[in-house]
């Protein structure tokens, strides 16, 4: 039998409405849930507008000359530098719980962090030119670098790792995590913005990648799908949370390959030169020029009709 409700809609919707709006749920958290949150959509045009000016010709509008270009960028630039001043502010905004703050002194600290990452352009794309180097000399099937720019997931993700790693250095918050999700999400890479990634980097196919907060990445690294680059475990405050901040993720030194499923956890070593084959677990340091696989699986042949 059908249950019958008494109770008018409208009734209804607000006993809802009044039970999410209690001052309890949100005032649960240290954060200004009624801040205005930083826009996706501005987020998206910043990192496409990079992309242009990182890149010129490959992304925005190529239709330029030698004679023109300077101009296209320093356009581009000025666009950029005006939305993350703002999207800046809105982080700021989101993480501060004093609302009796200067709003003027945050305007003008956002801006003055969206111009230090402006300064920060010419160093980001030296980096990125040796990843696409990187992506080139170690793939066989890439017939040209501007192939490894326009096609292989590592350089998009890449993009958006290395500007939002100076966000990430210059303390601004929520906005970097936003970035390197967004290529998460476009990619299947998942870098956390506060990983140190040496030049000449490349993960090749890259699907599932994991690179956590506080792993450091020397140079002419190659990284296959499915590696994680993770924590073990960490210490419990005495409160048992997790405690913030403290070093526990690997760190790879120079000229390492790690092969498609390996997992790496905790903060230990893997010596320069190593070679890590595929789907290893391991957990404690491993010395220089290393070769670390599984045990070889045996082959054993059966004459027709032998059971197994």
């Amino acid at each position: 039998m059908e249950e019958k409700f008494d109770s008018n809609p409208g009734d209804v919707i607000e006993d809802v409405v009044r039970e999410l709006c209690r001052d309890s749920i949100y005032h649960s958290s240290d954060i200004n849930h009624f801040a205005e949150m930083p826009s996706i959509d501005k987020l998206n045009e910043v990192m496409y507008t990079l992309r242009g000016v990182l890149f010129p010709g490959y992304y925005g509008d190529s239709t330029f000359t030698s004679k023109t270009l300077h101009h296209r960028i320093g356009a581009s630039i000025d666009r950029v530098y005006h939305l993350l001043s703002e999207q800046i502010l809105r982080g700021f905004c989101f993480e501060c719980i004093n609302t009796d703050k200067d709003m003027k002194e945050c305007q003008e600290k956002a801006e003055e962090t969206a111009l230090g990452l402006i300064k920060k352009l010419p160093y980001i794309s030296k980096m990125l030119s040796t990843d696409v180097q990187a992506a080139y000399r170690g793939d066989p099937a890439a017939k040209s670098t501007g192939e490894t720019i326009f096609c292989y997931p590592s350089i998009r993700a890449l993009v958006n790792y290395r500007v939002a790693h100076e966000l990430y250095k210059l303390e601004v918050p929520l906005i970097p995590r936003i970035l390197t999700e967004m290529a998460h999400s476009e990619t299947g890479i998942d870098i956390h913005p506060g990983a140190d990634i040496g030049e000449y980097f490349f993960m090749d196919h890259g699907t599932g990648i994991v690179i956590g907060e506080t792993c450091i990445i020397g140079r002419n690294v190659r990284v296959y799908q499915g590696v994680t680059l993770g924590a073990k475990s960490f210490p419990l405050d005495k409160d048992g949370n997790p405690v913030k901040g403290i070093p526990r993720h690997p760190i790879v030194e120079d000229d390492v390959i790690i092969y498609s499923g390996a997992t790496i956890l905790g903060r230990v070593r893997i010596g320069k030169g190593s070679v890590i084959g595929g789907n290893v677990w391991i957990t404690k340091d491993v010395p220089p020029g290393s070769r670390i696989v599984q045990y070889r699986t045996r082959v054993q042949q059966f004459m027709f009709g032998e059971g197994i």
